[in-house]
């Protein structure tokens, strides 16, 4: 065991504690020392020493992940349209009343009131979804109606879908009347109002006027003017008779009049019946039927959309048929609505499913006379794979249901009923005509069985042919028998295109496969390995060389020997009845400029031949190794040749100055692949044999083992016999580092109180324990070790020399048994994990 490895593993094993920590505790942990400004690898130290694995981080930091995750996604996203419509309309109401029972002169004070009203709102509803407590149910969605995407709300997934039920709901359509159009000529005028009288001619004036809540309003010099109840063209013929009496001019023409409308009062609805939120609603004199059902929340589940009814001063006015919107653009029905109205959205009468192989399949509200074509059409009709001569109608019948089978030319008559359902099959997924040629001909595919293809020779005509490299000697044709089962025949096709033999008829679903010389014979693949560019596996052509399959391989690297190629050689031997002992043929040849020479001239390979281009015996990559320290050179030095020592490489860096310390020079050496390996496979089994549970195993992939390793050496003996086995032969990678004069002792471990003291010369063991205060209680006296600079390790006797710069360490009599090492190397990993996973646990609460 080396030297760092070994203080690491004692140690760790001091850091080991039997504390238990909850969940809550170590989160309480790690906001307490992050807020303290530990770092990360801090924090994982100090939960290490408190008993806390990374399987409890990992756990904790998953637990509040999803939590985070449920409280963003999952209140919010079931708040309502309604909820939010509601409350915007409960603040529209409140500034509508209060417009009404002002005066005039505080109209502009109003309206900066409901921009306060709704800002406030919105202010309030932004920060509920910032705090993930309240969500638009339809954020990012494009309007239900344009791209026909009838998607519900999250929690109603699983119930029916009707068609255009969600178009009054939708954020995609708002149904906002426009209040930049001209005054309509039929407008009805009314309290709240604003009329505005322009007079240019002989006499000019400019008056503005609200209808106060008698009807009227007051001119000068004619007091008041009736003008409830009328619409502008007559309110423009009152008022110019009326001021024909103030103004001369008026009835000789010399004077003209006009009234128009300036700001618009807001008239009061009710929307009563299957709609989301039923009640009064104020609403813009220009809004329409849709305007009102949108700011009602739409229509709800049993709620009818082919019979909305408008009344006016108690009779019905008009109709609404919301399909005949959707589907025709027509909007006779969605009516202005007027001061008092009252819209009803009552029940459905008749909502029938349509399934299966139609464009909208989901449910329709139909009415009593329409028939199953009209609801195709409103199903955006077939598919492209509709089975459409027959559909399958389901109705209940009583107790129980029944099926009916609806030809296509019932489709027009037959008329539905309530709880209807259409199922809309698919096509067979067969043909009646088709055949199909694979393999060597130019155009390989299906066909069509006609009048002008009906044998295999038309067959292969009409694909272009077979190809020059088609097996004309025996074609396979595959075809269904009596009983669809599969049937093969052999057809040889040289007979049949010659007119030799007879050709043969084609029947529906006959498939015919025509092999190619090269499916039939094996090919094989070259492979090349070795010192090329691109080593690998190559396709076989009949007259490849060597040198042509370098060539294939991005040719030869630097060190590539071009004075032996070997080329190993399948046995192949189709006619032996005895097993032979012989594995391969081998071949080795020469190459110059890329060319062969001598026994590599032409050669050929065949088909699965291993080609091998070796490294040249003569080829060496440049070697170094490395001096610090207390030399007259340093850095890297290359190795001049095989088996160079210390003693050369020191001569080489100039030789060792006068303040160096020799006895405390060490040598690192780099792991080899195989060492490292070596690591890993010892460390599995130490832990397969160790008795822990298997759940509880760490993974050796994660384990850091080190790159280099210490290797003790004697300098100053090596310096005082060059050559000898205490000089060192050096390896690619090698560090030796000579120190400076060392005059400190360093004692660790289980003693009273772990220090560094100064060297003196001829003093003992016990000397430099007592320094530190004595051993501890539990110090395991009799295996302490002293760890020398030069990297040796010597058992702590009574007279075992102590040298400057090295270290006494004392190990620990362990409560519970031996040292489990492979929990020591764990807790080399758990450090990092745990401190990864505090920063990460940290900053979810951040």
């Amino acid at each position: 065991m080396t030297r760092r490895n070994i203080l690491v593993a004692f140690l760790l094993s001091f850091a080991i504690c039997s504390f238990a920590m909850t969940d809550q505790q170590v989160v309480d942990f790690i906001k307490q020392q992050a807020a303290a400004g530990k770092t990360e690898q801090e924090i994982g130290k100090m939960l290490l020493a408190r008993g806390v694995t990374p399987a409890q981080a990992q756990r904790i930091k998953q637990k509040y992940q999803n939590e985070i995750e449920a409280e963003t996604s999952g209140s919010g996203s079931k708040t309502s349209n309604s909820r939010l419509r509601n409350s915007a309309n409960s603040t529209q109401n409140q500034n509508a009343n209060q417009m009404q029972n002002q005066r005039q002169g505080q109209t502009q004070n109003q309206k900066q009131g409901q921009m306060q009203n709704q800002m406030q709102l919105q202010g309030q509803m932004q920060n509920q979804m910032q705090l993930g407590q309240m969500q638009y149910p339809y954020m990012g969605e494009q309007s239900p109606y344009i791209e026909y995407d009838y998607e519900m709300e999250e929690e109603d997934q699983n119930e029916r879908t009707i068609f255009g039920h969600n178009v009054f709901s939708s954020r995609g359509l708002t149904f906002e009347p426009s209040e930049n159009l001209a005054t309509p000529q039929n407008y009805v005028l009314g309290p709240g109002d604003e009329v505005i009288i322009d007079i240019w001619g002989a006499n000019e004036d400019h008056i503005r006027e609200f209808i106060s809540p008698e009807g009227s309003i007051m001119i000068d010099q004619i007091g008041p003017v009736y003008l409830n109840g009328l619409n502008i063209n007559q309110a423009n013929s009152h008022v110019k008779n009326t001021f024909a009496k103030k103004y001369a001019g008026m009835s000789d023409e010399e004077t003209d009049i006009q009234v128009t409308l300036g700001q618009v009062r807001t008239i009061q609805v009710d929307i009563l019946g299957e709609v989301a939120t039923p009640g009064t609603y104020r609403l813009s004199p220009f809004s329409t039927v849709f305007n009102g059902l949108y700011n009602a929340g739409g229509i709800n589940d049993i709620g009818t959309l082919r019979n909305i009814q408008v009344l006016r001063n108690g009779k019905m006015i008009a109709g609404v048929d919301v399909y005949d919107y959707l589907f025709e653009g027509k909007s006779e029905g969605n009516i202005r609505l007027q001061e008092g109205d009252v819209i009803i959205v009552p029940p459905y009468e008749q909502l029938v499913n349509v399934e299966g192989n139609v464009k909208r399949p989901m449910y329709y509200e139909i009415k009593p006379n329409e028939t199953v074509q009209d609801l195709l059409k409103y199903a955006g009709g077939f598919t492209g794979e509709a089975y459409s001569d027959v559909l399958i109608l389901s109705r209940q019948a009583g107790t129980q249901n029944e099926l009916y089978n609806i030809q296509s030319g019932e489709f027009d008559t037959y008329r539905l009923k309530d709880g209807d359902l259409l199922t809309i099959g698919t096509i067979l997924d067969r043909y009646t005509n088709r055949v199909e040629v694979q393999g060597a001909v130019f155009r390989p595919g299906m066909y069509a069985i006609s009048s002008n293809m009906q044998t295999i020779g038309q067959l292969i005509s009409t694909a272009e042919g077979l190809t020059e490299d088609a097996y004309r000697g025996r074609a396979l044709l595959y075809r269904e028998g009596p009983e669809l089962q599969l049937q093969v025949m052999a057809v040889d096709l040289n007979n049949i295109l010659n007119g030799t033999e007879p050709d043969i008829a084609l029947r529906p679903n006959d498939m015919l496969v025509i092999s190619s010389i090269q499916e039939l014979e094996s090919k094989g693949a070259l492979t090349i390995n070795g010192q090329v560019l691109d080593p690998g596996s190559y396709p076989y052509a009949e007259n490849t060389t060597v040198e042509d399959l370098i060539i294939q391989a991005g040719g030869l690297l630097e060190g590539a020997s071009t004075a032996r190629v070997d080329i190993a050689r399948r046995i192949i031997d189709p006619t032996s009845m005895q097993p032979t002992q012989q594995l391969a043929e081998i071949f080795s040849v020469s190459i110059e400029n890329g060319l062969g020479v001598r026994n590599g001239q032409n050669f050929e390979l065949k088909p699965y031949d291993v080609v091998t281009v070796r490294t040249s015996p003569g080829y060496e990559e440049q070697a170094f190794v490395t001096i610090k320290g207390e030399t007259l050179f340093q850095g890297e030095f290359a190795l001049q040749k095989r088996n160079e020592r210390l003693t050369d490489i020191i001569k080489r860096a100039g030789g060792i100055l006068e303040d160096a310390y020799i006895r405390g020079a060490h040598l690192e050496r780099r792991l080899t692949e195989d060492e490292a390996q070596a690591r890993k496979e010892a460390l599995k089994f130490a832990m397969a044999n160790s008795g822990e549970n298997q759940n509880d195993s760490i993974d050796v992939s994660k384990i850091d083992l080190g790159t280099v390793y210490n290797v003790g050496i004697d300098l100053e003996k090596a310096l005082a016999n060059p050559g000898s086995t205490f000089d060192l032969v050096l390896q690619d990678g090698d560090m030796l580092f000579i120190p400076q004069q060392q005059s400190t002792v360093k004692i660790s471990g289980d003693v009273m109180f772990p220090n560094t003291v100064v060297y003196e010369e001829g003093k003992k063991l016990k000397h430099y324990i007592n320094q530190a205060g004595g051993y501890g209680q539990r110090a395991k006296k009799n295996k302490a070790f002293i760890v020398y600079m030069n990297g040796t390790v010597a058992q702590a006797k009574r007279n075992t020399p102590i040298e400057p710069g090295c270290q006494i360490i004392v190990p620990t009599k362990p409560e519970n048994g031996g040292v489990d090492w492979s929990k020591v190397l764990s807790l080399t990993t758990s450090v990092g994990s745990l401190a990864t996973m505090a920063a990460t646990i940290y900053s979810i609460f951040k």
